[in-house]
């Protein structure tokens, strides 16, 4: 029986579907992960270049700006030129683009080469999300589905600093970035072997000025986030990138109402469902990754953790990640509304964060940090996988890229901005702390490290109830109901009038 909007068998009668899954999930994963896994690195890197201080935050930072930047042009490239194509050819300049890395002589190179991995992962990932939602369109099965997905959507960070710190410890730094070669690889043969696509959109054009004001909008205001860590907040710099970036994303919703081809069609973020998933998705990893850059710092600085026990600290946070999206959310999405989910999961992950702030510089890792960290885990789990579904369901098939792709520009975005935000939070703290407390020279080495872990509880103060924040918005937008009380997924929902 064949599908008569593709004349192509439909996806879920294709016995090999779940290998499919594995193959898309593995590039997602890379993906995911590679925003992390040079965290654990980055001090052997600095010294082996010679980078300064002030500039090594661009080894994080080039790849987020860019896959941050180019993701919705990304999406709609996939839409256009069809989502298994762009897919591979994201896959092969993600390692190539890891492999200039890795053999980087000096700091340029590498940052070079991770704003190309940046957006050859702007490519790659809302391709892989749209050959998730095109293949498992059964509601049952894409519960499933969605449920690995959303684990490694969720839990792909904390996966990269287990794998950094071996690779850091027993190997070298530069093999944080060789490791997505063989990765990749295997990837592509898959690709090649399982994955099926309708072809693109061979007579339609890419919206080129939307695609240069969306970008550079978000661009500007994600730089100009990153500067304020070194330059302050109201450094003209700053201001003006934020300015610039105002401009520039007001210029880019003006004008995808009048694009004969737009880049973001606007019936995709009007709808509240939607536009309350990409909201609570960004304001949800703007917390955890700024949690993931404190952590770091704390076991590595703190407590003296080297980088393996630093990363497999993480482990029980990327397990409890898996159980809440795979085991709770998956059997559950299907009988009840997905906020029903998300308000509990973020109100779970602000639970979290509150007992982090706890810490101190002598805190036990079982006692203090363990049940927050499982807290945080299960919460989040239970968050992302409703959200990648029910953003992405019902969406007309030639949408569905870009969709994709503003799925993970939420979450890219919210990433660096929360990284930003949060790390200059915690360091004015400190510095506060720092100067009303050091009167004996003799306890100086303790009270900067007091200084240190009192601006990273500050910090998660805010961090916490930035998540509340998310609960809050995901049960006042996301009002669909349990797929099988609503449209098929198979059925899209008809596009509004522009």
């Amino acid at each position: 029986m064949s599908d008569t909007r593709t004349g192509e068998a439909p996806a879920d009668t294709d016995p090999r579907r779940w290998w499919g899954l594995v193959i898309i999930a593995l590039a997602q994963l890379m993906v995911v992960l590679d925003a992390t896994i040079v965290n654990i690195a980055l001090p052997s890197a600095q010294r082996d270049l010679g980078m300064s201080d002030g500039n090594r935050q661009w080894v994080i930072t080039a790849y987020t700006l860019a896959f941050g930047g180019l993701l919705l042009l990304g999406g709609r490239i996939a839409d256009l030129v069809g989502r298994k194509r762009t897919f591979v050819i994201g896959l092969i300049g993600f390692a190539g683009a890891s492999a200039l890395g890795g053999a980087a002589t000096s700091s340029g190179m590498l940052f070079g080469a991770r704003a190309l991995q940046g957006a050859f992962a702007a490519v790659l990932a809302p391709s892989a999300l749209s050959l998730l939602t095109t293949t498992f369109t059964d509601p049952k099965e894409r519960g499933k589905a969605f449920g690995i997905y959303g684990a490694l959507a969720g839990s792909g960070s904390a996966i990269g600093f287990i794998v950094g710190g071996l690779l850091t410890e027993y190997l070298n730094w530069r093999w944080c970035l060789y490791v997505n070669i063989p990765i990749a690889i295997v990837a592509v043969f898959g690709a090649f072997a399982l994955l099926h696509d309708r072809p693109g959109h061979a007579g339609s054009r890419l919206d080129v000025p939307g695609a240069v004001l969306g970008c550079g909008g978000l661009v500007a205001i994600v730089y100009g986030v990153s500067e304020a860590e070194s330059r302050g907040w109201t450094d003209g710099l700053v201001l003006g990138l934020f300015a610039a970036g105002v401009v520039l994303l007001a210029t880019f919703v003006w004008w995808q109402t009048r694009a004969p081809m737009p880049l973001l069609p606007l019936h995709i973020v009007k709808d509240r469902n939607r536009a309350g998933c990409f909201l609570t998705m960004a304001l949800a990893t703007i917390g955890m990754f700024g949690l993931f850059l404190f952590m770091t710092y704390y076991l590595q600085v703190v407590l003296a953790y080297s980088p393996v026990k630093t990363g497999l600290a993480f482990l029980p946070l990327t397990v409890a990640i898996i159980i809440g999206s795979t085991q709770i959310s998956a059997r559950l999405l299907n009988r009840v509304a997905p906020r029903m989910l998300m308000v509990p999961g973020m109100i779970l992950a602000a639970g979290g964060m509150a007992l982090f702030t706890r810490m101190t510089v002598h805190s036990s890792y079982a006692t203090e940090i363990l049940p927050a960290l499982l807290l945080m885990g299960l919460g989040m789990g239970l968050t992302f996988m409703p959200v990648f579904a029910t953003a992405t369901a019902g969406v007309a098939p030639q949408d569905s890229g870009v969709t994709s792709a503003t799925v993970n520009t939420s979450q890219q975005v919210g990433g660096s901005i929360g990284t930003a935000l949060l790390n200059t939070i915690a360091t004015s703290s400190s510095a506060a702390y720092i100067t009303a407390h050091l009167h004996n020279p003799a306890q100086k080495a303790l009270i900067l490290k007091e200084g240190v872990v009192h601006g990273y509880t500050v910090a998660i103060w805010w961090a916490a109830g930035i998540m509340l924040l998310a609960a809050l918005v995901a049960g006042l937008m996301v009002t669909a109901k349990a797929p099988r009380h609503g449209a098929p997924a198979e059925d899209p929902v008809p596009e509004p009038a522009l």
